[in-house]
């Protein structure tokens, strides 16, 4: 699918960036499991933190298919940043979207620039794939909410200022509510330690008798998890874009190894087996980013993109896996090394099959859209 010469120049951009500020810190970064605030700071300076903000707020106002794009390139250079980024853009999708005036006009201005980053709190320790079940509350005193509750999975947890919060207002009613992170009761858990996505920090975040405005209110109540569920569909086109940089970036290693490394008075690139991984490979590759180019142009021409996210988010996050495990095997033993970065694309892969909605999930709604 052909990208406008904007697109391609929005690409260009960020690929530069990714290949200069990202890959050389990637595998550090990961060791380390400490995320790279300076990278943000020029991820704000590309007005990256605002691609999904209007641009009456000070954002970029980008299309899905720009969103797309720049998802696959960070991605490319290193995941942990690409899921920072999606993640703050949730939060500022869901301000812009929901929020009042007087709440855009407070907020998005400031997150545009970077700073407050954004968190999406949805999942809780016991509801993670059916957020119907959570338990986290937000009960009305007078002008204001009182939150209690925990939300788990959260990324940008210790580095968020502002928290995009969904809580039951009734038996059966989820309703989302924007919380600064400085709010008195609320608190930060500690960092978890994951097999990939090490250097984006992962928190739990509990609420206790934490209070906020009426004001805050993003939906009206009951609405939330319809909310939720709606920038959740942009978010799996994200998710699937970067399941398809990881998956290219593993790609261009296997290529590059394949030619310099020689076995058997040749490089492996000359060997059947080798080339046929390799073909598997760039068709699958291929296959991921063409279904999710489609979800974006869906999106953006204005028809419901809700199959296609979903199809894209479960391909796309399967060829990430079966892509980098290949790429890990023509590696042989040094693969499995830190020495070369295909270990760790391998490792970060695995969550694109479970966050923001497992592959099994995508396949329910799948067939749910289909029987309609």
């Amino acid at each position: 699918m052909e990208l406008t010469a904007e697109q391609r120049a929005i690409r260009d951009v960020v690929r530069e960036f990714a290949a200069e500020e990202l890959e050389p810190r990637a595998a550090e970064a990961d060791r380390t499991e400490t995320f790279p605030e300076d990278v943000w700071d020029a991820l704000a300076e590309l007005d990256l933190t605002g691609l999904t903000v209007p641009e009456e707020y000070g954002g970029f106002g980008s299309d899905r298919t720009t969103y797309s794009v720049v998802n696959e390139e960070l991605a490319r250079g290193h995941l942990s940043v690409a899921t920072a980024l999606s993640v703050h853009c949730l939060a500022t999708s869901c301000i812009a979207e929901f929020g009042s005036d007087g709440i855009k006009e407070r907020w998005l201005p400031e997150m545009v620039s970077g700073r407050p980053v954004g968190a999406f709190a949805l999942s809780e320790p016991e509801a993670g794939s059916n957020p119907a079940e959570m338990s986290t509350r937000a009960e009305r005193d007078g002008d204001e909410y009182v939150i209690d509750g925990e939300k788990q999975w959260i990324t940008n947890g210790s580095r968020a200022g502002v928290v995009i919060l969904f809580a039951k207002t009734g038996e059966d009613e989820i309703t989302q509510f924007l919380v600064p992170a400085d709010s008195e009761g609320l608190e930060v858990g500690r960092k978890e330690e994951k097999l990939g996505l090490r250097a984006s920090d992962t928190t739990a975040l509990s609420f206790d008798g934490v209070r906020i405005p009426a004001g805050n209110r993003l939906t009206e109540e009951g609405r939330g998890l319809s909310a939720a569920l709606s920038i959740l569909t942009g978010g799996r086109i994200g998710i699937a874009s970067q399941a398809v940089g990881l998956a290219q970036a593993a790609m261009d290693d296997a290529l590059a190894y394949a030619g310099e490394r020689e076995q058997f008075g040749g490089p492996i690139s000359d060997i059947q087996t080798i080339q046929h991984k390799l073909a598997d490979m760039e068709t699958q590759l291929r296959a991921a980013r063409l279904l999710t180019r489609e979800a974006a142009r869906k999106e953006d021409a204005g028809e419901d993109p809700r199959l296609d996210a979903s199809i894209a988010k479960y391909f796309a996050s399967e060829a990430a896996m079966e892509v980098t495990n290949e790429a890990v095997q023509i590696h042989g033993g040094y693969g499995y090394t830190t020495d070369f970065d295909v270990e760790r694309y391998y490792r970060d892969a695995r969550i694109t099959t479970i966050y923001e909605g497992t592959s099994q999930i995508q396949k329910s709604v799948i067939a749910r859209e289909l029987l309609k």
